[in-house]
């Protein structure tokens, strides 16, 4: 009667669909949990959260068994937590300093730093502000407080509100040595005491767009339509050039620096196969799809 099996020969092959079946949903399941297991934390630099966060993500839908968890800071507060082994890895968008290393040694711990991208920090006005251009120079004397209104940089009367990230962040550090001091590590030039010290890249991004006398400074791939990029001259009276990765990565911007991740001595097990990743073609694409500027074309 057909729908019924009933004979050895049709019991044996049901035994070897059955099989099959069991092994292909072996083989499918053994595919979707092969991979690295277990969980990541990366602390650090907040001009790199959000970067952070595309690799974890990515890297997570591509591991089912590994948890990536993402938290800001700053650079050094990542660096002290990489120190003292409440992260795995550090975010930071500056070099581990002298005394960083020191205390890394002092804590029998090994930092191994990874160049994982290049960024470029954008100076950024309110889209209504009429100042298109400055030189290196005239940013310095704006952010030391000897510029104080916008007219004396070719804008409309309007005293000039300056805002910064906080002393512990790597940009800040970053715009002090590179622009204030002129590439020196250390020298007399701050900060004006009139800039407000802000927690995060976004809250300067979020005061910009409803500010129209603000000036800050923050990673590229922050900048929206709701602020408006200066383009930066390295020397009075030459061309200003507006930051993208394109002028990036040849070095014509003159306000750009690497990003780096730090682990706990060489990298192994998840630790390793995410930076692998990171550093790797798909990991370089997320970099570019969120306008930092991949090591390479």
């Amino acid at each position: 009667m057909r729908g019924k099996w009933n004979g050895p020969a049709e019991k044996a092959l049901l035994v070897a669909l059955a099989a099959v079946t069991i092994l292909g949903c072996q083989s499918a399941n053994d595919s979707r949990q092969s991979g690295s297991s277990g969980s990541i934390k990366i602390k650090g630099s907040d001009t790199m959260v959000n970067l952070c966060q595309s690799w974890a993500e990515q890297f997570m839908d591509e591991n089912a068994r590994v948890f990536v968890a993402i938290t800001g800071g700053g650079s050094g507060t990542g660096i002290a937590a990489m120190i003292n082994g409440t992260t795995d890895i550090a975010a930071s968008s500056r070099a581990m300093k002298e005394e960083e290393m020191a205390a890394a040694q002092k804590n029998r711990v090994e930092p191994v730093e990874f160049k994982v991208s290049l960024d470029g920090l954008a100076v950024v006005v309110n889209p209504s502000n009429p100042v298109e251009k400055l030189s290196l120079d005239q940013l310095r004397d704006i952010f030391m407080g000897t510029v104080t209104n916008w007219k004396q940089v070719g804008g409309r009367n309007g005293s000039i509100l300056v805002l910064s990230r906080e002393s512990n962040s790597g940009t800040h550090v970053y715009f002090k040595e590179h622009v204030l001091r002129r590439g020196k590590e250390k020298g007399p030039e701050e900060f004006a005491r009139s800039a407000l010290l802000m927690p995060s890249s976004q809250a300067i991004a979020d005061e910009v767009a409803t500010n129209l006398n603000a000036i800050g400074y923050y990673g590229l791939g922050y900048v929206s339509d709701r602020q408006k990029a200066i383009a930066m001259a390295a020397n009075p009276g030459e061309p200003g050039v507006l930051p993208s990765v394109e002028t990036i990565q040849k070095g014509t911007y003159p306000i750009s620096r690497p990003l780096f991740l730090y682990t706990r001595g060489e990298p192994a097990g998840v630790v390793k196969a995410f930076m692998d990743f990171v550093l790797g073609d798909e990991g370089q694409r997320i970099v570019l799809d969120l306008d930092f500027v991949p090591l390479a074309e």
